[in-house]
């Protein structure tokens, strides 16, 4: 099973786009399971994977996405 990890951040202009877009593919074309972090709240991941910005999408323990991909992007990389 693929798993997705979405870094956001509540001050996040840019972060809901992210996580619509991999609710997206969830819904579209399902085969992963996704997790959204807050990095306010958890910061643990954050700090293994060295993100400095969010949004950041990581797919099996790998950042792939600083920033909000589109879903062509994100379905690629799936």
């Amino acid at each position: 099973m693929i798993n997705v990890e979405v870094f956001t951040s509540s001050t996040c202009p840019y972060c809901p786009m992210a996580v619509e877009v991999v609710e997206e593919a969830k819904e579209k074309v399902g085969g992963f399971e996704y997790t959204v972090i807050n990095i306010m709240e958890d910061r643990t991941k954050a700090v293994e994977y060295g993100i400095m910005a969010v949004p950041a999408i990581a797919i099996n323990g790998v950042v792939e996405f600083v920033g909000a991909p589109t879903y062509e992007q994100l379905i690629e990389k799936l």
